[in-house]
């Protein structure tokens, strides 16, 4: 592949590195010049384009990304349609994710061109969570590159989710004098919701003395009817030698390990009875909060061996969190500022399916569309909205009148969507830890749908993109974090971020807040459908 500057009469065949304008007609990067397109560039005046023009073995970037990405050979895995080269992997089912590290470095070592990215190995993934990444930087690629990728792929299998299975969980609390029955009930609750989060089932629980002899009984009568046992103890293992441990191997099991290298969740014990596992769980694992217990209780649910040197290798990326309750000298836990999130409601559109009224200044309980939009905004968690305006943009912000809202002109409405979504953003405030993307035309959506999703993202510590849905089916609105702002900037014509979401990688969130997400009014029946009365 050559890149650079060539001449317009050369250019058929090549594809466009930037965005290109000719009269009335605009070319998108990545566009392939047709002999009509030369002419057209040609009439407009341009000599000369920056462009790449492919060899005869190259492919390009979609092929590229779509011939390794089916030379993989993954489970419970999806494969999506490649797009700006790139084709992105997602998980069929809830799991474990595993990976061959060397594979991927074999591959990522073939050449810069192409790159592979995934999750962290043993990361826990929820159904429809990108996997992995296939990304072609170039516009285009040599085959043979290729085809090195492709022989890497045939040795085995890349990646995979494991999917977790509906596995029956016997639980052992042991009982001291002075433990409250409080204590040993709300066990109980946390560890019903940790299995029922990866498909597990608490099916019985005994309570017992603190001794080997009624733990070890307990054990050998659970294992039999389940296909793992947890045992709390009621006092933390002190000694390789204690209640726990000790109880394991009189019931006639075997102790894989005792303690581990992550903290919380220092003091675990790991064995095996009657070919079930047993898990001695931490005073921690009381607690619904992340713990070591979670990576080691999760593979097992997923069906994954979990060995000895398993546990001695956690101890990177073992230090989980810190327990404030512990005894000092301990770091100081830093205060956590709150995500702020901007709404940007887009109210700059011409409404051309209308036939000329505004479907924005139409009347919905005698209020204004974009009126109730604005209002519904400001109701929610959302620290401020910007409102973009366009077409006709005295009307609207006249309609709008009183509210506490930014106004963000869009002079270049007429070019698309996309110009908007870029004024919008670019009004969103500095601390803005991510901007919720509400169409003015959805009279459906409520200050508590807004909520849902900002909790949502809350609950991502900001890093995903959160998009309501309704019965599976994306929809709108949708809340981009700040990580994709720098990107927005690039759009160009009649789209919006849903190319940029897929093509960044970031983690989707979808949220179920009915048919609000997908009830627009683009069309007079569908406005009249939702209530509303047009205005002229």
């Amino acid at each position: 592949m050559k890149f650079g500057s060539i001449p317009i009469d050369t250019a058929e065949g090549a594809v466009l590195a930037h965005a290109t304008t000719a009269g009335e007609r605009r070319f998108r990067k990545a566009h392939r010049l047709s002999a009509d397109d030369v002419s057209l560039l040609k009439a407009a005046g341009i000599s000369e384009v920056v462009a790449a023009v492919l060899a005869p073995d190259d492919l390009s970037e979609d092929a590229a990304a779509e011939r390794i990405a089916e030379s993989m050979i993954h489970r419970n895995i999806e494969t999506k349609a490649a797009a700006t080269g790139r084709v992105n992997l997602h998980a069929q089912a809830a799991g474990i994710f595993t990976v061959d590290a060397a594979m991927i470095d074999a591959i990522n070592a073939v050449d810069p061109t192409i790159t592979i990215a995934t999750l962290a190995q043993h990361a826990p993934v929820e159904k429809g969570q990108m996997v992995a990444t296939v990304k072609i930087i170039p516009f285009a690629v040599s085959s043979m590159l290729v085809d090195s990728v492709a022989r890497i792929c045939a040795g085995g299998e890349i990646f995979a989710v494991n999917a977790y299975q509906p596995v029956r969980v016997g639980v052992i609390q042991t009982v001291l004098p002075g433990i409250k029955p409080s204590v040993l009930d709300k066990t109980m609750r946390v560890t019903e919701a940790r299995l029922a989060r990866s498909g597990g089932r608490l099916a019985a629980e005994r309570r017992t003395p603190h001794a080997v002899g009624p733990v070890a009984e307990a054990a050998a009568s659970l294992a039999r009817d389940n296909d793992m046992v947890v045992i709390f103890g009621a006092s933390a293992m002190s000694d390789f030698g204690d209640v726990v441990p000790a109880a394991i191997e009189k019931a006639g099991g075997t102790v894989i390990r005792a303690g581990m290298p992550v903290d919380p969740g220092n003091l675990l014990v790991l064995g095996t009875l009657a070919g079930k596992r047993v898990i001695g769980a931490p005073g921690c694992a009381r607690s619904p909060k992340e713990h070591g217990v979670d990576g080691v209780l999760d593979r097992l649910i997923a069906g994954l061996d979990v060995t000895a040197k398993d546990i001695a290798g956690m101890g990177v990326g073992g230090l989980v969190m810190e327990i404030s309750t512990r005894p000092q000298p301990r770091e100081p836990l830093p205060a956590r500022a709150e995500l702020k999130v901007d709404v940007v409601l887009l109210a700059a559109g011409r409404s051309s399916r209308m036939g000329g009224p505004n479907k924005l200044l139409a009347l919905f309980a005698g209020k204004p569309l974009v009126r109730r939009s604005a209002e519904r905004a400001l109701g929610s968690k959302a620290s401020g909205t910007i409102v973009v305006t366009g077409h006709q943009r005295e009307r609207v912000r006249s309609a709008l009148s009183g509210l506490d809202v930014t106004f963000v002109d869009n002079p270049d409405f007429a070019e698309g969507l996309s110009s908007s979504l870029k004024a919008g953003i670019a009004g969103v405030t500095g601390d803005a830890a991510g901007a919720i993307i509400m169409l003015g035309d959805m009279p459906g959506i409520a200050s508590a749908d807004l909520d849902r999703l900002i909790d949502a993202f809350h609950k991502s510590e900001g890093r995903s993109v959160v998009r309501a849905s309704h019965e599976g089916k994306r929809g709108n609105p949708v809340l981009l974090p700040r990580s994709l702002f720098a990107a927005i900037a690039h759009l160009e014509g009649d789209t919006g971020a849903r190319h940029l979401v897929e093509a960044e990688g970031l983690d989707v969130v979808d949220v179920e807040i009915g048919k609000a997400a997908s009830i627009d009014v683009d069309t007079r029946e569908a406005l009249e459908g939702a209530g509303g009365v047009l205005q002229d």
